[in-house]
């Protein structure tokens, strides 16, 4: 394998051209590898017509021609600045989502506006203050939204607006939207539902009270005093909120509370409407997150039955096994899970037994695309990693398991977005040597339409700038397990010279690096590391992705371990190649891989020359869900929490090391960098820290992105 590798390297021919240099402005200023897409696209009832938000535009486009035919709303007219849309399902009114304001990563506020087709209509939703995640009725006649942690709801007849909840009192009370610790690890932010009927609301309330509060420090650009922002955020072996699920009824206004039964220390990371409107189910996972319940609830009898329990040895990962939908024919659901070591979609009837595996074999079915149940057996698309870990491709399955068939034609990463007859789909492609194409589909025969994007522009950047190739090959783990990675190699590669290497890699649980796919900013930078003479690799260690649960659990108790010794053995096994200085081999990453970055260099603290962290974290620092979903509490598992701590393996860094942090990081708080400064300091390490005021865990802002990759950029050529 290896030799098979050298010759792969050795001979891969590198196109050059009068090559412009890279320059990080031109990568994250002026955005010049930007890829074209399609912005909120929605597909409309008849199936021939889809939209796009174009230019502050609602743009109709006719699938069969795939050429835009009118403009369905145009934003300055209404001088809207239109966020985003969405029709009501008869397709009368708009939602309009207008001045959106972040909270955090998921969360937001805005305005929202009711379009009427009839009359050309435009009304705000309600005059008493901003809203969040306002949600029309399956009748279309009413719209939910959130304000100040209540629930509330709008009549269009009269756009009367009447509370469901008062009692919403900052962090205390939260109805009908999540607290942060749910909103950063089980993606929810909107928690409410209407009934298929339109007659109830099921919502959660948290109760927060008893969560221990964070304090971010905000300094404003130089106000007189800094701004104190406190909120709650249960750490690792912490409080977490008290959640309950309760169900409004609009007619009588009573409301009901789901009992769940006597443990009350546990998550609900879904809850849905059956198709029966008196029926409610809801997902139930323990704090181990090690086993989940699906409840049927019904509204008439006031109680909640377990009818399905699935379980791991290690974890279930809630948000990756999220697939749920109950059929229209009332008498099935769909779900997804990792019970048989890989995700696969199985068909439950609604008392919880098995009837069908739709899905099955040694890979991953990643996403269900959609369910098509027109006809008496019901049909899925959905993604799969089945011709390569390294690759995503598009497939037809009916619900038994039978006719599958391969839809996507071309190598590296496919998605698809279905019209809502499937007779049409939205295809999206990229590899490693090609950015995306968007293309219109026909189903039947699997027919190209019209390619809508090519991003020819982009290709020819690619080649104005002279970007090398991304060479996929693979490196051994510490226990010769097989490690995916890429190589990027400078503009005319001589193999008879050695060359400085710097290792990229995130590492966290499930995630993926390596892929054939067309990368962003990141790997632009290490294309203009390239162009000055740096060879970069990429690393999946044990623990990531698209493999088996085996290989993405077996990190599971003692992360960090196995993922530093893997970036460990993949700089041993670079240095041998002939074209690598082995004294010049440095790593860096960001979040999970700033943790694993500096993990490496303090467990074998001779392979590495130089490292880069940026927003590391500390276990048991970090939140409740996600600390424990991997080593389960502190008090459970302290040596989980303290063997592979950086802050406890301080003492052996020795290479060149620049510690980066925000310090409005509502996710990985700029604590976990003054912990760590303080131990190094205390341990005598000299190192290089920089802190991006008031900035949060991504470092947004242009200006800051530009001063943030410079600096690395002039670390690296100063010390590797």
């Amino acid at each position: 394998m290896k030799s098979k590798l050298f010759f792969l390297l050795l001979m891969a021919a590198f196109v050059t051209h009068a090559q412009k240099q890279l320059t990080v402005e031109a990568i994250y200023d002026q955005a010049v590898f930007k890829q074209e897409s399609l912005s909120s696209l929605n597909w409309m009832n008849n199936g021939q017509f889809y939209t796009a938000l174009e230019d502050n535009k609602i743009i109709r486009y006719d699938v069969t021609t795939g050429i835009s035919d009118s403009v369905i709303v145009d934003g300055k007219a209404l001088n809207l600045k239109i966020d985003d849309y969405k029709f009501t399902s008869d397709e009368s009114r708009l939602l309009l989502l207008t001045d959106k304001k972040k909270v955090f990563r998921r969360s937001f506020t805005a305005e929202y506006y009711i379009y009427t087709f009839k009359g050309e209509e435009l009304k705000k939703l309600s005059p008493n203050g901003r809203q969040s995640y306002a949600t029309v009725s399956p009748d279309n006649q009413l719209v939910a939204f959130v304000r100040d942690n209540n629930l509330y709801y709008v009549k269009l007849v009269n756009m009367a607006e009447y509370p469901v909840t008062k009692d919403g009192r900052k962090g205390s009370i939260i109805n009908g939207s999540t607290d942060w610790v749910y909103e950063e690890e089980l993606y929810l932010t909107k928690a409410f539902f209407w009934s298929p009927n339109s007659e109830k609301l099921a919502y959660y309330r948290f109760d927060e009270s008893q969560v221990k509060e964070y304090n971010l420090q905000f300094w404003d650009k130089g106000a007189l005093y800094p701004r104190d922002y406190r909120y709650k955020y249960p750490k690792a072996g912490e409080a977490n909120s008290l959640v309950n699920i309760k169900v409004y009824n609009l007619k009588d206004n009573t409301t009901q509370t789901v009992d769940l039964g006597e443990d009350t220390d546990i998550y609900i990371p879904n809850i849905q409407w059956t198709k029966d409107p008196d029926l409610l189910a809801i997902k139930r996972l323990n704090r181990l997150q090690n086993r989940q319940d699906i409840f049927h609830y019904s509204t008439k009898f006031k109680s909640a039955i377990n009818i399905l329990t699935d379980k791991a040895k290690d974890y279930i990962h809630a948000t990756f096994t999220n697939e749920w939908i109950y059929l229209e024919n009332g008498t099935h659901f769909l779900m997804s899970s990792e019970r048989e070591g890989y995700k696969h979609f199985y068909i439950h009837r609604m008392d919880g037994q098995l009837e069908y595996k739709a899905t099955s074999g040694a890979f991953n079915a990643v996403k269900l695309i959609g369910l098509d149940q027109r006809s008496k057996t019901p049909v899925l698309y959905y993604t799969s990693t089945e011709v390569s870990p390294l690759e995503r491709h598009v497939y037809r399955v009916d619900y038994k398991g039978n006719g599958k068939v391969q839809l996507s034609t071309k190598a590296g990463v496919n998605k698809a977005d279905m019209s809502k007859d499937f007779k049409y789909y939205i295809s999206y492609n990229n590899s490693a040597q090609s950015p995306t194409e968007v293309s219109l589909m026909m189903t039947k025969g699997n027919k190209l339409v019209k390619v809508i994007k090519d991003n020819a522009a982009l290709r020819e950047r690619v080649i104005e700038y002279g970007l090398t190739d991304k060479i996929l090959f693979e490196v051994e783990a510490a226990d010769k397990k097989l490690l995916n990675a890429y190589m990027v190699q400078p503009p005319k590669m001589d193999s008879t010279k050695k060359y400085p290497v710097l290792i990229y890699q995130y590492s966290g649980p499930g995630s993926q690096d390596v892929k054939n796919e067309w990368q962003g900013r990141h790997f632009m930078w290490h294309q203009l590391l390239a162009q000055k003479g740096y060879i970069v690799v990429a690393v999946d260690c044990r623990g990531t992705g698209g493999k088996s649960t085996d290989f993405k659990k077996m990190t599971y108790m003692k992360m960090g371990k196995m993922e530093a010794e893997d970036q460990v053995s993949a700089a041993k096994f670079l240095a041998k190649m002939p074209f690598v200085d082995k004294d010049r081999i440095g790593i860096w990453g960001w979040s999970y891989g700033g943790y694993i970055s500096s993990l490496a260099l303090m467990t074998d603290p001779d392979i590495f020359k130089a490292g880069i962290s940026v927003s590391p974290f500390l276990w048991k620092y970090y939140d409740t869900i996600y600390s424990e979903r991997y080593l389960r509490r502190p008090q459970d598992n302290p040596e989980g929490y303290n063997e592979y701590s950086i802050v406890r393996n301080a003492s052996k860094l020795k290479a060149k090391y620049l510690l980066i942090h925000g310090t409005g990081d509502d996710n990985v708080h700029f604590q976990n960098a003054v912990t760590l400064q303080n131990e190094l300091i205390m341990q005598g390490k000299q190192f290089e820290s920089f802190y991006y005021p008031d900035n949060n865990h991504h470092l947004i802002g242009k200006k800051t992105k530009v001063h943030l990759f410079t600096m690395m950029t002039d670390f690296l050529l100063e010390n590797l």
